[in-house]
C-alpha cells in the first residue's frame, strides 16, 4: 500500500517548520498558489527558474564582479525575459501568485523581488528583501554602504532621498532613521506581506472562500498573530461553518483578554455557542 500523498495545507506547514536558511522561498510562493490553481505543477516551475538560470550564469565571468552581476542580472530578468512592474492592473490576484507572474512576465513589488532575489542568490548576490512601507524592495551588501533596488523599475537603485520621498508619501512625517525602514525580511515575513495582499484583495471582492484560504497559510507562517485567527473565525462565522468560527474566536479571547475588540468578539462568541449548542 503506497503512503498517502501530503495535503498542500501539509507541505506548507512541513517548509515553514525548516529553519530560516533552509526555507526554499520560491516553493513556498507556488505552494500558496496551489489554492487557485489545483495541482499546480511546482516542480516544473522552479525547472523553469533553475533553467533561465542557467542562462544568466552563462553570461557572467566567474571571477565577476558584483557590480557586473547586478548589471546582468537586469538585463537579463527585464530585457532578455521582459519581466516588468503590472502598474496598470496592480491589484490582480495573479500578480501575487508566482506561477502567474512566471507565466505572464508582470508582477507587483514583492513578487518580481522574490524573482530577483531567487535569480540573485544563484549568482552569489547576498540578497535579500525590504518590506519598506508601501512597496517591496531588495538590498545588496556592498563595500561602504548598502544598494537598495527596485525591481518594480527594472532593478534600478534607490537613493537616500528617493527612498525619503517614497516614505513620505505612505506615512505621516516621521523623524526616525531611514535605516529602520531597510531592514531585512526574513522569508516568513516576505511570505507574510505576499499573503495580507491577498487577504486585501479578497476582502475587498468579499470572496470569503479565497480568503479562508488565505487565512488559513498565514496562520501557518505567523501562527502567533492573534488577530489573524479572529480573521478566520469571522470567515467561518459567514460561510456558517459555526464549530471552526468558535474554536478561532475563542482562542482569540484567551490570547487577548485585553483587545480594544473583546466585547463585540464575545458577543459573537455568544451568538455562535448557541447555534452549535442546536446542532448537537
Amino acid at each position: 500500500m503506497s503512503a498517502r500523498e501530503p495535503e498542500p495545507l501539509e507541505r506548507f506547514s512541513t517548509l515553514l517548520s525548516r529553519a530560516e536558511g533552509e526555507i526554499d522561498l520560491a516553493r513556498a510562493c507556488l505552494q500558496i498558489a496551489e489554492d487557485v490553481y489545483p495541482g499546480l505543477d511546482v516542480d516544473g516551475y522552479l525547472g523553469e527558474i533553475e533553467r533561465f538560470d542557467k542562462r544568466l550564469r552563462a553570461r557572467l565571468a566567474p571571477d565577476a564582479a558584483v557590480e557586473d552581476r547586478v548589471i546582468a542580472l537586469n538585463e537579463f530578468l527585464f530585457g532578455d525575459l521582459g519581466f516588468c512592474g503590472n502598474a496598470d492592473n496592480y491589484y490582480d490576484p495573479r500578480n501575487s501568485y508566482l506561477n502567474e507572474v512566471l507565466d505572464r512576465r508582470a508582477g507587483i513589488p514583492l513578487t518580481l523581488s522574490v524573482l530577483y532575489m531567487e535569480f540573485g542568490w544563484r549568482i552569489e548576490l547576498p540578497l535579500a528583501g525590504v518590506s519598506f512601507p508601501g512597496h517591496f524592495l531588495v538590498r545588496l551588501p556592498m563595500r561602504g554602504g548598502t544598494l537598495v533596488l527596485d525591481p518594480f523599475a527594472g532593478g534600478v537603485p534607490q537613493s537616500g532621498d528617493e527612498l525619503r520621498e517614497r516614505l513620505k508619501r505612505v506615512l505621516p512625517v516621521t523623524e526616525l532613521p531611514l535605516e529602520q525602514f531597510l531592514e531585512p525580511a526574513s522569508k516568513r515575513q516576505i511570505l507574510a506581506r505576499l499573503l495580507r495582499n491577498l487577504k486585501g484583495i479578497y476582502r475587498e471582492k468579499d470572496n470569503s472562500e479565497r480568503l479562508l484560504q488565505v487565512l488559513n497559510r498565514m496562520i501557518i507562517v505567523a501562527p502567533e498573530a492573534a488577530g489573524e485567527r479572529r480573521d478566520r473565525g469571522y470567515v467561518y462565522q459567514r460561510l456558517e461553518c459555526w464549530r471552526p468560527a468558535l474554536q478561532d474566536l475563542t482562542e482569540y479571547l484567551e490570547r487577548e483578554p485585553d483587545a480594544a475588540d473583546v466585547h463585540e468578539v464575545r458577543a459573537s462568541v455568544m451568538e455562535l455557542s448557541r447555534r452549535c449548542a442546536r446542532l448537537n
